[in-house]
């Protein structure tokens, strides 16, 4: 095949699944955080591709290191932004011909363990429990093609997998019917969903670090409220979206998809977009009519066969204007 057939249009590779468990000590008080970590590379490698010329290549398994040792050294590893800040910076900062860098991460979820204490319930200084599957979702692209002090990064957070359903207050009326419409319209059904949120901040600049090792990350002395410096964010995203589906009483999923979107936006200035994926978890009520009983009047339904698929998924974006 001649070299007038194709060219390497694109390129990027890292370190995928790398998995990390941090513990930070002050005194007797331990933070725990448990990342799952993506690193990728993008710059002047595509002779590694071309022409078999590994000289461009930070190996996976560097990068996996570099990982580790960030999680180490980084004074910013319990906040997954700060600490995908961090590790992306190093990276693109670190390596000439490395131009961009990409950090994603979830973190699992780890609450601490109630005990009895003096003044009532505390919470314990050492010891977890792994609260449900719901993750934190963090994605930062750390972007220094236009020079090692000219660095802009753009984060994307989140949260995914965050199982929800409320029994009452939900409806669905007014749809499309035609000779394909079977289901019928409901004034009041279990609505259900495992939510997957992201919201994409405003891009931000980064300073070169200043230390010769460009092991340095420094977070601004000032932080705007809303801002992807400011830690309450992730709190608040997730204050709304649950409040907001507990107290909406529901026209639709779209409804109340828009209602908590358009709030988040309204809350964090900063905040450009934000994206939901809802996916319908079906709840159906078991027909008793053979046995004379009423199941399935909405008033009357209280025994549902859970249905795990197919499921409807509703998506959308708001954003900022």
């Amino acid at each position: 095949m001649s070299d007038e057939t194709s060219f390497l249009s694109h390129a990027r590779y890292g370190k995928d699944k790398v998995r990390i468990f941090r513990i930070v000590r002050e005194g007797k008080w331990h933070h725990i955080v448990e990342y799952n970590v993506q690193a990728l590379l993008e710059g002047d490698i595509e002779t590694s591709y071309t022409e078999a010329d590994n000289s461009v290549v930070v190996a996976t398994d560097s990068i996996k290191n570099i990982t580790y040792y960030i999680a180490k050294i980084s004074p910013h590893v319990l906040v997954p932004e700060r600490f995908a800040l961090h590790l992306a910076t190093h990276l693109v900062s670190k390596y000439a011909h490395i131009h961009k860098a990409f950090v994603a991460i979830e973190q699992l979820r780890w609450s601490r363990i109630p005990v009895p204490g003096e003044q009532g319930t505390a919470e314990h200084p050492h010891s977890f429990i792994r609260d449900g599957d719901e993750k934190r979702i963090v994605k930062v692209e750390v972007d220094a093609s236009k020079g090692k002090d000219k660095i802009i990064a753009n984060v994307t957070a989140g949260l995914s997998d965050l199982l929800v359903l409320k029994t009452t207050e939900s409806a669905f009326s007014g749809f499309v019917r035609d000779k394909y419409t079977i289901l019928k319209e409901v004034d009041d059904r279990i609505l259900s969903t495992s939510i997957d949120l992201t919201y994409t901040f405003a891009p931000v600049k980064i300073p070169k670090p200043a230390d010769a090792q460009v092991e340095e990350f420094v977070v601004p002395a000032e932080i705007a409220p809303g801002s992807v410096w400011d830690t309450a964010v992730p709190t608040n995203a997730r204050k709304v979206t649950l409040e907001t589906f507990a107290t909406d009483n529901s026209a639709s999923v779209q409804a109340t998809l828009y209602r908590m979107a358009r709030l988040i936006l309204a809350q964090h200035a900063h905040v450009q977009t934000v994206s939901y994926a809802l996916p319908n978890k079906h709840y159906i009520p078991v027909d008793m009519g053979y046995l004379g009983v009423e199941n399935l009047v909405p008033a009357q339904a209280e025994v549902f066969m859970p249905i795990a698929a197919p499921s409807g998924l509703i998506t959308a974006t708001v954003s900022r204007k």
